[in-house]
């Protein structure tokens, strides 16, 4: 059930006393008290059976209106006012509380968007607990995750309004990266519900990959549950959305061979390598690593399968460079720190640049007074760029000599094998739209989840009045033994006629009852037993949503 708690307590109540600032200061009373005693009802489902909609919502209704009213003497002028009055607030808060929350993902990646673009929106691992709560702050924001990777930015949210939700997240984009709000809107794609969950689970499975089967990405997503541990705004959906995520990208790689050959963009960026050099000097280039950590790692594991025996890595500090030598034994890596890198780069035909720098560590100033490269590596220095934001600037390709490669070039390397990767995609997308079903089902399953705790709440109260007064008739000295009897015996009976209702009320996947057969159960309880009184969860919502507006 979904609320715009914005909408409804704050923009709303705007409207209504705009509306009515022309009206004397009797209605504004009245007005006020209606203010205070106006509550929330369900909305009864007049529909054909079998008609019940997911978005199924609530409705604000004002049952005590006239009584707010009955001490003032209202003209029929005022009167009409106040009918009027009635029905803008309720048509208003239908159109905020019929939408039943939408998983939405507001993302660009190496399909849709230049680097230059996505540098400036990455978002550092530890800036994303400051990124989920600024999200969560936006008006029409419940949950939130970010997918900050070299290919990708997406953001992961739950979203109270589809339109209203990316409009705010757009801004907020704009706003953090200083790219102008057009111009996110060009390159962004959009997606929602089921489009938004399929696509998280080809990410994670490699299918959208420069390189298919990619194996980072799957670490990346995980440390996306990690960053997201005890943050506010990682909630429920967006977590289980994530989690089920992971569990997709390992059933993929493990029951398809998707993960053959080159799985990452480290490993993809030393097969373009190898393409540019001659092969008569594949085992001769010099080659030089710039930083060492999960990234500059892998491109030296991927060298070594080359055959490549000797390396320079130039990093912060040797700690790291020494546990990579003590672990690949027969290889010469030699440590060089970051002040002798332009020293390094002029002996290196090869560069290869992994760092988490802000700013650019070659630039043209750099590079052009390099000794030029041998002609029997092809005459040309190679930068070969995997980090975003980018190690080497755009400027680079202006010098004779150099020849500059980032991401985006490694599409070069993913080109091969087309027909292998289509039969491997095709068997992925199956896994995949079997487990979607699996997740739609889940979270169809929590639609039901606050009436089934408000039905074991409700039969609770009146199982503990009835003992009570049960126990309070037989008498204060009851024997502990008897007082356990008759508790266990209500809660028994209690228990028993809860089960059909209970059963009735869950889907899960696992029987033939529809989403809609178990929406017009609960939609049948709430009416029966009252139980859409009990607003407490919606009000909080509705609560923090104003709080955080008002900071």
């Amino acid at each position: 059930m979904a609320i715009s708690s914005t909408f409804s307590a704050a923009k709303l109540d705007s409207l209504l006393m705009k509306y009515c600032s022309s009206s004397s200061a009797s209605f504004s009373g009245a007005y006020f008290r209606y203010q205070q005693q106006m509550k929330v009802f369900p909305r009864p489902n007049h529909g054909n059976k079998g008609m019940v909609s997911r978005n199924g919502g609530v409705r604000c209704e004002a049952a005590e209106f006239n009584a707010a009213l009955r001490p003032q003497k209202i003209d029929l002028s005022k009167a009409s006012a106040l009918s009027a009055l009635q029905q803008l607030k309720t048509s208003a808060a239908d159109r905020y509380t019929k939408e039943r929350s939408s998983i939405v993902v507001i993302g660009l990646s190496v399909h849709t968007a230049p680097v230059e673009m996505r540098e400036k929106l990455a978002i550092p691992e530890a800036e994303m607990p400051r990124a989920i709560g600024e999200l969560c702050g936006l008006n029409h924001i419940e949950e939130a995750a970010v997918l900050s990777t070299c290919n990708r930015m997406e953001i992961y949210v739950v979203a109270l309004s589809q339109h209203r939700g990316v409009k705010e997240v757009t801004e907020w984009m704009s706003k953090t990266s200083g790219i102008p709000v057009s111009e996110i809107c060009e390159h962004r794609f959009l997606l929602y519900n089921k489009d938004a969950t399929q696509h998280l689970f080809e990410v994670s499975a490699g299918l959208d990959s420069l390189v298919l089967g990619e194996g980072q990405i799957l670490a990346q997503v995980r440390q996306v549950v990690k960053a997201g541990e005890g943050v506010l705004g990682f909630g429920r959906n967006i977590s289980g959305l994530f989690k089920h995520a992971i569990t997709v990208g390992k059933r993929v790689r493990t029951e398809t061979n998707i993960a053959a050959g080159a799985v990452s963009v480290s490993s993809a960026a030393v097969e373009l390598a190898f393409m540019k050099l001659p092969e008569s000097s594949h085992t001769t280039a010099r080659m030089l690593v710039v930083g060492a950590g999960k990234m500059g790692k892998l491109v030296i594991k991927h060298l070594v399968a080359k055959g490549c025996t000797k390396m320079v890595v130039v990093n912060r500090s040797e700690e790291k460079v020494a546990a990579i030598r003590e672990e690949m034994k027969g290889v010469e890596i030699i440590y060089r720190p970051f002040t002798d890198m332009l020293a390094c780069s002029a002996e290196a035909d090869v560069i290869f640049t992994s760092t988490a720098s802000e700013t650019p560590l070659f630039l043209k100033e750099h590079v052009k007074d390099l000794p030029p490269v041998s002609s029997e590596v092809g005459g040309l220095r190679l930068f070969i760029d995997i980090s975003v934001p980018r190690n080497v600037g755009s400027c680079v390709t202006d010098v004779e000599g150099a020849q500059v490669y980032n991401v985006d070039d490694l599409k070069e390397v993913v080109a091969a094998n087309k027909e292998d990767r289509l039969r491997k995609a095709m068997e992925a997308q199956a896994i995949i739209t079997e487990e979607l079903k699996q997740f739609e089902a889940w979270r169809d399953s929590l639609e039901t989840v606050p009436t089934i705790k408000k039905l074991r709440a409700y039969a609770d109260r009146i199982r503990l009045a009835e003992l009570e007064k049960c126990l309070s008739k037989m008498g204060e000295d009851i024997p502990k033994k008897t007082r356990k009897a008759v508790d266990d015996l209500s809660r028994g009976i209690v228990n028993k006629l809860l089960h059909g209702p209970m059963q009735h009320l869950r889907c899960d996947g696992n029987d033939g009852r529809t989403l809609n057969e178990a929406l017009e159960n609960m939609n049948a309880l709430n009416r029966m037993f009252g139980l859409e009184s009990d607003l407490s969860l919606v009000e909080q919502k509705i609560r923090a949503k104003v709080e955080q507006s008002q900071k």
